[in-house]
Protein backbone atom coordinates (compact mmCIF):
# COMPACT_ATOMS: atom_id res chain seq x y z
CA UNK A 1 0.00 0.00 0.00
CA UNK A 2 0.97 3.63 -0.44
CA UNK A 3 1.55 5.46 2.94
CA UNK A 4 -1.06 9.09 2.79
CA UNK A 5 2.63 10.81 3.50
CA UNK A 6 4.73 8.84 1.06
CA UNK A 7 6.42 6.64 3.44
CA UNK A 8 7.50 3.34 3.51
CA UNK A 9 5.68 0.32 5.36
CA UNK A 10 9.03 0.28 7.52
CA UNK A 11 10.15 4.13 7.25
CA UNK A 12 9.76 6.59 10.40
CA UNK A 13 8.74 10.16 10.21
CA UNK A 14 11.43 12.20 10.56
CA UNK A 15 12.67 12.90 14.05
CA UNK A 16 14.19 15.84 15.65
CA UNK A 17 15.67 16.37 18.80
CA UNK A 18 16.43 19.83 20.22
CA UNK A 19 18.41 19.20 23.40
CA UNK A 20 18.45 21.54 26.21
CA UNK A 21 15.18 23.25 25.60
CA UNK A 22 14.51 24.04 28.96
CA UNK A 23 16.61 26.65 30.86
CA UNK A 24 15.53 25.53 34.65
CA UNK A 25 15.44 21.80 34.18
CA UNK A 26 18.32 19.88 35.15
CA UNK A 27 17.78 18.14 31.24
CA UNK A 28 15.00 19.07 28.96
CA UNK A 29 14.78 18.11 25.25
CA UNK A 30 11.85 19.09 22.77
CA UNK A 31 11.58 15.44 20.58
CA UNK A 32 9.55 15.87 17.06
CA UNK A 33 8.39 13.00 15.49
CA UNK A 34 6.59 13.91 12.25
CA UNK A 35 3.53 16.75 13.82
CA UNK A 36 3.73 14.75 17.08
CA UNK A 37 6.26 17.24 19.69
CA UNK A 38 6.93 16.28 23.32
CA UNK A 39 8.58 18.35 25.69
CA UNK A 40 10.53 16.26 28.15
CA UNK A 41 12.30 18.03 31.05
CA UNK A 42 13.81 15.83 33.76
CA UNK A 43 14.31 17.55 37.38
CA UNK A 44 16.01 15.90 40.32
CA UNK A 45 14.66 16.60 44.05
CA UNK A 46 15.90 15.96 47.23
CA UNK A 47 13.79 13.21 49.01
CA UNK A 48 11.62 10.02 48.15
CA UNK A 49 8.29 9.02 48.60
CA UNK A 50 7.46 7.78 52.77
CA UNK A 51 7.62 4.22 51.39
CA UNK A 52 11.04 4.24 50.20
CA UNK A 53 12.47 5.85 52.69
CA UNK A 54 15.48 4.49 54.74
CA UNK A 55 16.57 2.23 51.97
CA UNK A 56 19.28 4.76 50.36
CA UNK A 57 18.09 4.50 46.98
CA UNK A 58 16.41 6.84 44.53
CA UNK A 59 13.20 6.65 42.66
CA UNK A 60 11.95 7.82 39.14
CA UNK A 61 8.58 9.21 38.53
CA UNK A 62 6.86 10.32 35.64
CA UNK A 63 3.75 12.84 34.64
CA UNK A 64 2.64 12.94 31.60
CA UNK A 65 -0.03 15.49 29.61
CA UNK A 66 -1.71 16.61 26.79
CA UNK A 67 -2.14 20.30 26.57
CA UNK A 68 -5.22 21.67 25.67
CA UNK A 69 -4.40 22.84 21.90
CA UNK A 70 -2.57 19.96 21.27
CA UNK A 71 -5.37 18.01 19.07
CA UNK A 72 -8.12 18.60 16.82
CA UNK A 73 -10.27 19.73 19.60
CA UNK A 74 -9.62 21.76 22.46
CA UNK A 75 -9.71 19.86 25.68
CA UNK A 76 -9.56 21.37 29.32
CA UNK A 77 -6.46 20.85 31.60
CA UNK A 78 -7.11 17.81 33.34
CA UNK A 79 -5.82 19.76 36.13
CA UNK A 80 -8.75 21.64 36.43
CA UNK A 81 -11.52 19.08 35.39
CA UNK A 82 -11.20 16.30 37.94
CA UNK A 83 -7.24 15.49 37.68
CA UNK A 84 -5.74 13.05 35.26
CA UNK A 85 -7.79 10.70 33.49
CA UNK A 86 -7.46 6.78 33.14
CA UNK A 87 -5.43 6.90 30.23
CA UNK A 88 -3.03 9.23 31.04
CA UNK A 89 -2.45 7.59 34.58
CA UNK A 90 -1.34 4.18 31.89
CA UNK A 91 0.53 5.96 29.98
CA UNK A 92 2.48 7.63 32.90
CA UNK A 93 2.51 4.61 34.46
CA UNK A 94 4.29 3.07 30.67
CA UNK A 95 7.14 6.06 30.68
CA UNK A 96 8.04 5.79 34.50
CA UNK A 97 8.59 1.83 33.93
CA UNK A 98 10.50 2.24 31.16
CA UNK A 99 12.85 4.50 32.68
CA UNK A 100 13.30 2.76 35.91
CA UNK A 101 14.37 -0.18 33.96
CA UNK A 102 17.12 1.54 32.83
CA UNK A 103 18.37 3.50 35.54
CA UNK A 104 20.68 2.05 38.75
CA UNK A 105 18.45 3.87 41.15
CA UNK A 106 21.06 2.84 43.82
CA UNK A 107 23.92 5.16 42.26
CA UNK A 108 21.54 8.04 42.35
CA UNK A 109 23.86 9.31 44.74
CA UNK A 110 21.00 9.02 47.58
CA UNK A 111 17.44 9.32 48.04
CA UNK A 112 16.66 11.46 45.56
CA UNK A 113 13.30 11.65 42.82
CA UNK A 114 14.13 11.95 39.19
CA UNK A 115 10.49 13.82 38.12
CA UNK A 116 10.37 13.32 34.33
CA UNK A 117 7.96 15.41 32.70
CA UNK A 118 5.95 14.99 28.97
CA UNK A 119 4.12 17.74 27.72
CA UNK A 120 2.68 16.97 24.11
CA UNK A 121 2.32 20.42 22.70
CA UNK A 122 1.01 18.65 19.41
CA UNK A 123 -0.21 15.33 18.82
CA UNK A 124 -0.43 13.18 15.69
CA UNK A 125 -0.42 10.24 16.50
CA UNK A 126 2.56 8.06 18.89
CA UNK A 127 2.84 10.48 21.56
CA UNK A 128 3.42 8.10 24.18
CA UNK A 129 6.36 6.52 22.08
CA UNK A 130 7.79 10.06 21.78
CA UNK A 131 8.13 10.95 25.24
CA UNK A 132 9.84 7.71 26.34
CA UNK A 133 12.51 8.19 23.34
CA UNK A 134 12.53 11.94 24.21
CA UNK A 135 12.70 11.37 28.09
CA UNK A 136 15.89 9.50 28.04
CA UNK A 137 17.72 12.16 26.67
CA UNK A 138 16.52 14.33 29.39
CA UNK A 139 17.01 11.85 31.82
CA UNK A 140 20.65 11.62 30.56
CA UNK A 141 21.56 14.97 30.86
CA UNK A 142 19.53 15.48 34.27
CA UNK A 143 22.30 12.95 35.94
CA UNK A 144 24.87 15.14 33.79
CA UNK A 145 24.11 17.89 35.55
CA UNK A 146 24.35 16.14 38.69
CA UNK A 147 27.38 14.79 38.34
CA UNK A 148 28.91 18.01 37.41
CA UNK A 149 27.52 19.47 40.22
CA UNK A 150 29.75 16.65 42.46
CA UNK A 151 26.46 14.75 43.38
CA UNK A 152 27.39 11.45 41.59
CA UNK A 153 30.75 10.40 39.78
CA UNK A 154 29.07 8.33 37.32
CA UNK A 155 25.76 8.65 35.34
CA UNK A 156 23.43 5.48 36.62
CA UNK A 157 22.06 4.52 33.24
CA UNK A 158 22.48 0.79 32.82
CA UNK A 159 21.13 1.10 28.90
CA UNK A 160 19.39 3.10 26.30
CA UNK A 161 15.89 3.24 26.44
CA UNK A 162 13.67 3.69 23.17
CA UNK A 163 9.92 3.01 21.81
CA UNK A 164 8.07 3.55 18.82
CA UNK A 165 4.54 2.25 17.52
CA UNK A 166 3.34 -0.59 14.82
CA UNK A 167 -0.02 -1.70 13.61
CA UNK A 168 -1.35 -3.65 10.66
CA UNK A 169 -3.65 -0.89 8.34
CA UNK A 170 -5.60 -2.49 5.54
CA UNK A 171 -3.39 -5.41 5.91
CA UNK A 172 -0.32 -4.31 5.83
CA UNK A 173 2.38 -3.88 8.64
CA UNK A 174 3.51 -0.24 9.22
CA UNK A 175 6.14 0.95 11.70
CA UNK A 176 5.66 4.23 13.10
CA UNK A 177 1.92 4.99 12.88
CA UNK A 178 1.09 8.65 13.32
CA UNK A 179 -2.80 9.58 13.70
CA UNK A 180 -5.02 9.07 10.42
CA UNK A 181 -3.13 5.42 10.49
CA UNK A 182 -3.38 4.80 13.75
CA UNK A 183 -7.68 5.28 14.34
CA UNK A 184 -8.27 3.04 11.47
CA UNK A 185 -5.74 0.38 12.02
CA UNK A 186 -6.68 -2.96 12.35
CA UNK A 187 -3.97 -3.71 14.69
CA UNK A 188 -2.14 -0.97 16.97
CA UNK A 189 1.40 -1.98 19.02
CA UNK A 190 2.99 0.09 21.54
CA UNK A 191 6.74 -1.08 21.73
CA UNK A 192 9.82 -0.57 23.88
CA UNK A 193 12.95 -2.05 24.03
CA UNK A 194 16.23 -1.04 25.52
CA UNK A 195 19.48 -0.34 24.11
CA UNK A 196 20.73 -4.75 23.87
CA UNK A 197 17.51 -5.23 22.12
CA UNK A 198 15.57 -6.62 25.00
CA UNK A 199 12.05 -5.88 25.30
CA UNK A 200 10.79 -3.76 28.53
CA UNK A 201 7.04 -3.70 27.19
CA UNK A 202 4.88 -4.20 24.55
CA UNK A 203 1.24 -3.33 24.34
CA UNK A 204 -0.58 -4.63 21.48
CA UNK A 205 -4.56 -4.68 20.87
CA UNK A 206 -5.96 -6.80 18.06
CA UNK A 207 -8.68 -3.13 17.09
CA UNK A 208 -10.54 -4.89 14.31
CA UNK A 209 -8.84 -8.44 13.89
CA UNK A 210 -7.29 -10.77 15.95
CA UNK A 211 -3.89 -11.77 14.86
CA UNK A 212 -1.90 -15.02 15.50
CA UNK A 213 1.77 -15.68 16.50
CA UNK A 214 3.63 -15.13 12.92
CA UNK A 215 1.93 -11.52 12.59
CA UNK A 216 2.91 -10.75 15.92
CA UNK A 217 6.58 -11.83 15.23
CA UNK A 218 6.52 -10.03 12.18
CA UNK A 219 4.97 -6.40 14.15
CA UNK A 220 8.00 -7.32 16.71
CA UNK A 221 10.65 -7.19 14.08
CA UNK A 222 9.54 -4.54 12.53
CA UNK A 223 9.23 -2.59 15.80
CA UNK A 224 12.72 -3.60 16.80
CA UNK A 225 14.17 -2.25 13.37
CA UNK A 226 12.54 0.98 14.32
CA UNK A 227 13.88 1.10 17.97
CA UNK A 228 17.51 0.24 16.78
CA UNK A 229 17.62 3.47 14.32
CA UNK A 230 16.28 5.34 17.62
CA UNK A 231 19.03 4.23 20.09
CA UNK A 232 21.48 4.81 17.49
CA UNK A 233 20.39 8.72 16.87
CA UNK A 234 20.24 8.75 20.92
CA UNK A 235 23.97 7.45 20.93
CA UNK A 236 24.98 9.95 18.00
CA UNK A 237 23.33 13.00 19.87
CA UNK A 238 25.21 12.22 23.36
CA UNK A 239 28.23 10.84 22.00
CA UNK A 240 28.66 13.82 19.63
CA UNK A 241 27.51 16.36 21.89
CA UNK A 242 25.03 17.99 19.40
CA UNK A 243 22.33 20.63 21.03
CA UNK A 244 19.74 19.30 17.95
CA UNK A 245 19.83 15.79 15.80
CA UNK A 246 17.62 15.22 12.67
CA UNK A 247 16.69 11.65 11.63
Amino acid sequence: MSRHDGRSAAQMRPVKVTRRYLRHAHGSCMFEMGDTRVLCAASITDGVSGWRKGKGLGWVTAEYALLPASTHTRSRRESTSGGPKGRTHEIQRLIGRSLRSIVDMGAMGGEYTLNVDCDVIQADGGTRTAAITGAYIAVYDAFSTWREAGRITDIPLLDHVAATSVGMVDGELLLDLDYPEDSIAEIDMNVVMDGSGRFIEVQGTGERTPFDRARLDSLLDLAAGGIERLVAMQRELIDGGADVLEL
